[in-house]
């Protein structure tokens, strides 16, 4: 695992998935919403419209989740959130854009995989991280080997989305997620967290032992992990000044 400390953590995100996208014009690409991701989603959209980006024409998109109960169109659905907040910008077909079918949540956590594992799997995961160190709708005590399926959000995820809904009541009970196992088939997962809020999540998921009761630290499993903090989300790594130390004397060709 590699940890990157400091305010270009949405610099260094964009890098890796324009690098991608450049070298592989028809790439895989697993997107996170939420607050995390956003800056490197704006990031992305800066370069694109000042035309320094590279095409995503032929990128397909996997979404990590999809609240079970609302309906299509819905503006906080996942699939119209991420229409808003990056694809449509990037001039991505919506059509390449795919989310778990929750019309059917008994059997859409099966055929999401299938579909997953039809396209070839996927190349680069950007992640986010919950406050209880949850990856994804994977709370506390999901298995390290799950798959997609229906999840119950806990009390704490409701509030902590509440935002997006006006009251943590509009909230959904329930989920489609992808599972932890789903997660670590991707071949880069890159995960992005920025504050205070996230430094304990933070240091568990990277220092702490592997555990379910941080789904985050499945990423210590994981043979192409990248951790991208700020100073805020960093503050509770013990091993903080290495990881700079790594960072600062990295060899500029090999990236992340």
């Amino acid at each position: 695992m590699e940890v990157v400390i400091g305010s270009s953590a949405a610099e260094v995100a964009a890098d890796a998935i324009e690098t991608l996208v450049r070298a592989r014009p028809a790439a895989v690409l697993g997107l996170a919403t939420g607050s995390s991701p956003l800056p490197t989603y704006e990031e992305l959209i800066r370069r694109h419209d000042a035309g320094t980006g590279p095409s995503y024409d032929s990128v397909r998109c996997f979404l990590l989740d999809e609240y079970v109960g609302l309906p299509v169109g819905h503006p906080q659905t996942y699939r119209e959130t991420i229409f808003r907040e990056l694809t449509d910008a990037l001039g991505i077909a919506r059509e390449r854009v795919a989310g778990p079918d929750a019309s059917d949540p008994q059997l859409a956590g099966a055929r999401y995989e299938e579909s997953i594992l039809a396209a070839g799997g996927v190349d680069l995961q950007v992640l986010g991280i919950g406050s209880d160190g949850h990856l994804a709708f994977n709370e506390p005590g999901s298995s390290l080997a799950s798959t997609t399926r229906i999840k119950t959000l806990t009390a704490r995820t409701r509030e902590d989305n509440a935002r997006f809904f006006g009251s943590v009541d509009a909230v959904p009970h329930h989920v489609l997620t992808q599972g932890l196992g789903t997660i670590l088939r991707a071949r880069h997962l890159v995960l992005v967290a920025s504050g205070s809020g996230k430094a304990d999540a933070i240091a568990a998921a990277v220092e702490g032992p592997l555990s379910a009761c941080c789904p985050a630290s499945v990423l210590q499993l994981h043979p192409h992990a990248t951790v991208l903090v700020d100073d805020a989300a960093a503050s509770g790594l013990e091993r903080a000044s290495y990881y700079r130390e790594v960072w600062a004397e990295k060899p500029s060709w090999q990236g992340i």
